[in-house]
Order: structure tokens, then sequence, then C-alpha cells
């Protein structure tokens, strides 16, 4: 059976160790076209800066090649960090990115810089700009929608259908600002899963629906995170899973350091490397049914109208199998294994 809301994917557009980029990006491309023809109803993908192990800096051009790639799937930012760039230069590219694909390209934002401090700097990112995050996404709404307000000022082109904003976020700051503005929120319990439950009430509770940026039927839609992991047997999907620990312990402890897996399996068992594996709480883990039995829990825990997933196996392979087993239509079983044919996998 499907899940009981509408499942959406979060790509984090990975390039494996001693992997060319291209080859993370060719994998992406796969993986999408796998979701588009199962029925996934968006792929949003991140924001980050100075890591090789991620290929998704130039954000819209990383989403551009997905969208060209798939035919039904919304595509999108997971988000941007409206704070490394001026309002308007979205508003061009996104604007663009609607007409190129009128009705499927979504912009979730954020405020974290998605990089480090020295590249923080190399962005040429005040450090107080997060302050201004509520005001630039006024501003970026209205360039957005036509109804600038900065006078004499237009974002060209714009798409016919408009962009979709959503507000993207790890803490209370998120939830309570997308509650004022009456804009969907998405919570990032894939990795920050400890006040999850907590910002989902907080968002609820506080959602104005004549907020600035509220539409006219406006009611609070929230979106959870999770990483999942789903195989014809638990066996396998516990083994993607050990796997997918030492990969999440290189990315976090491993900056600028090449560990070996050895000292990764140690690290697994210190006291620092348990609390980076505390950050993938929400990682379900299993067959198919005991996934989406996970995911359904999930959305009633915190009343979610939707939930975007981080398909966390780590071989491309076991990444199709994951999609197919969770595949939002009720008529994945006739489809499973097609997509892994038409992949080429």
């Amino acid at each position: 059976m499907p899940t009981s809301v509408p499942l959406s994917l979060l790509d984090l557009a990975r390039v494996n160790p001693g992997e060319a980029a291209s080859e993370g990006i060719a994998r992406s491309v796969r993986l999408a076209q796998t979701a588009d023809g199962l029925g996934y109803h968006r792929l949003w993908v991140s924001e980050h800066h100075n890591m090789p192990g991620l290929a998704s800096s130039a954000t819209s051009l990383y989403i551009q090649h997905i969208a060209a790639h798939t035919t039904n799937l919304r595509v999108g930012s997971g988000g941007i960090m409206l704070p490394n760039h001026s309002p308007l230069v979205i508003a061009e590219q996104f604007g663009l990115l609607e007409t190129l694909f009128p009705g499927r390209i979504d912009l979730g934002l954020g405020r974290a810089p998605g990089t480090d401090g020295a590249t923080m700097q190399a962005l040429r990112r005040d450090a107080r700009a997060s302050e201004h995050f509520p005001s630039d996404i006024v501003e970026l709404d209205g360039y957005l929608t036509g109804a600038t307000r900065v006078p004499g000022v237009h974002a060209y082109p714009h798409g016919s259908a408009g962009v979709p904003l959503y507000i993207l976020g790890s803490s209370l700051y998120g939830a309570q600002l997308a509650a004022h503005l009456g804009l969907p929120y998405a919570f990032a319990s894939h990795f920050a899963p400890e006040a999850l439950e907590e910002a989902a009430r907080t968002y609820r509770d506080r959602f104005d629906p004549s907020g600035p940026l509220a539409g006219p039927e406006a009611t609070p839609h929230f979106i959870a995170a999770a990483n999942v992991i789903a195989a014809d047997d638990v066996e396998t999907a516990r083994e993607q899973y050990a796997k997918t620990e030492l990969a999440w312990l290189r990315s976090i402890l491993g900056r600028g350091r090449d560990l070996t897996d050895e000292q990764l399996a140690v690290l697994r068992d210190h006291p620092q490397g348990r609390q980076v594996l505390g950050m993938l709480q929400r990682t379900l883990v299993g067959t198919g049914p005991e996934v989406v039995a996970g995911l359904d829990a999930l959305a009633e825990e915190v009343e979610a109208d939707e939930l975007i997933v981080v398909n966390a196996a780590t071989e491309e392979p076991h990444q199709h199998r994951t999609l197919e087993l969770l595949a939002p239509g009720a008529d994945r079983r006739d489809r499973e294994g097609s997509a892994l044919a038409a992949a080429g996998v």
C-alpha cells in the first residue's frame, strides 16, 4: 500500500569518493526518472558549497537539468539559502525555470549558509544577512508574483503559473516564520530530528491564513523529512544502512581527512560518532511494507500533510529498489523491476 500522504524526494546530489561529479549527476537523473515513472510528487535539490561530495552548489542549474530529463515530477530547491543571494537574482532564475517548465517548479528557502565560515566570505555573504531573511522572502515574492516591492524593479521572465514558496528549517524559527507568512513549511528531520514534534505543533498553532504571503484559501501545509532504505528482505536493508552510517560519519567527521573503513568503524562506537549518528534518528529501514508503515506512523505523529524522504542507501540498485517498494502508485507491484531496466541499472 502507498503512504497515506503524498511522498516526495530530497536529492542531496551526492558524489561518491573516487567518482567524477558527472557520474553523481547522471545517477541523480536516473533516480529522478525512476521517481517520475513511479508517481512521486516532487523532487527537491539542496544547496551546499565547498563540499566535494555534493554536486548541487549551482542549485538552479541542477534543477533545470533534472526537470529537462523528467516529465511530470515537480522539481525545486530544498532549499535555496536565500541570504547567499540577491532576491532579484533568485527570482530571475526561478522565473526562467517556471517559464521553461510551467507548473513544475518549487522554491524552498532556507537561511543557513550551507557551508563554513571561510566559504561564506568567498560567497561575499554578509554575516548579518540572515537577519534580513523575512524581508528578503517578501521582496522575492513580489518579484515572482509581479507585485514588486521595489519601485521600478521587476524580474523577467516570470511564468504564468507562478512559483510556490516553501520555508525550510531545522528549528522553531522557521516554523514560526512560515506560520506568520502563511506559507508551507518543511522541517529537516532527516538530520535534525530533536525539534520535529515541537516545530510541527508550533507551525500549526500559529499559522496565519491571512499572513502577508498567504494565498486566498491558505491552510497549513507541513512537510516532514526522513531517511529511508527499503529492500526485499530486512537483512539487505540493514546491510545497506550499516554502509550508510559509515558514509554519514565520513561526510561529517572526515572533512579534510581520508578516513579508512577501519577508522570509521572505531568512530561509530565513539561518543562523538554516536552523537553524529544520532542525527539519523529519523531513518526507516526494512522491507517495503515496514518502511511504508513507518512513514505512515511519522505522518500521523506530526500531522504531516506530505513526507519528503532521502534515499539513504549507498548503492544505486538499492536506491532504485527503495523507490519501487515505496512508490505512491497503487499499481507499483506491476512496475517493480521495470524502472531498474529502464534506467539501465
